[in-house]
């Protein structure tokens, strides 16, 4: 049940044109864009894509974990389906489970074009991937619980305006293209705390410069993670 749901969460949301537009066109046209247009200045060595890649990124994670997710579960409460599905054999748990597998599937081809189309505008990238993994992981997390709180909680059209306006206010000031350097001392201060800088910012600590494990990065994602995913399963309501 769990794989069939899962795949079958996997079709309607590639097949929904705002859901791809989110998760592939966006990201895949500012990567395009800001590589060959100084438009942005960028720190750190190497070429601009070498910054801009580990930020987009990021930015695919948040559009599908938090964004695209809040829309699509904000509206299928709406419309009676989570409530009919929740009292169908297939368990709740289940359910969530798979919207969550449906996530990280997407996810998976959008680092795949992604990355593909970095490397073909000359990304260098470096360190371990498996911190790489488990920054995107916990990045997941962190927006799932969050979208998912959000759909529970609000209503469709207002779960629409709301996800929407946070993922324009979060790509300009989150540090996907424009480095969190340039904004003043306490507003920077407040910044680096939200996840999609933690996201961001850890991914480019070891893309871009190589470091080792972002231990600061990764403490903030994990601390979205339980406040959001927390918060969820304690107020989302099924009708």
């Amino acid at each position: 049940m769990l794989l069939a749901q899962t795949a079958f969460e996997t079709r309607m949301l590639l097949r929904n044109g705002e859901q791809l537009l989110l998760t592939v066109v966006i990201p895949t046209v500012l990567l395009v864009l800001f590589s060959a247009v100084d438009v942005v200045t960028v720190e750190g060595p190497g070429k601009r894509v070498d910054f801009l890649a580990p930020g987009l990124l990021a930015l695919a994670v948040m559009s599908t974990a938090f964004t695209g997710q809040a829309i699509a579960t904000g509206f299928e409460r709406r419309y009676g389906v989570l409530k009919r599905l929740g009292a169908s054999p297939l368990p709740r748990w289940t359910l969530l489970t798979a919207k969550t597998g449906c996530v990280l599937v997407t996810e998976v081809l959008q680092v795949a074009l992604l990355s593909v189309i970095a490397l073909a505008l000359g990304w260098s990238p470096h360190g371990n991937p498996v911190t790489v993994a488990a920054l995107l992981v916990l990045g997941t997390a962190a927006f799932s619980g969050l979208g998912l709180l959000m759909a529970g909680t609000l209503k469709a059209e207002a779960t629409l305006a709301a996800a929407n306006l946070v993922f324009i206010l979060l790509l300009l000031a989150g540090g996907v293209i424009v480095p969190l350097s340039r904004f003043p001392d306490a507003v920077r201060s407040v910044l680096e705390l939200l996840p999609i800088s933690a996201l961001s910012d850890g991914l480019r600590s070891v893309l871009q410069h190589g470091a080792g494990v972002p231990w600061s990065d990764l403490g903030i994602l994990a601390g979205w993670s339980v406040l959001g995913l927390a918060a969820a399963a304690r107020f989302f309501r099924w009708e």
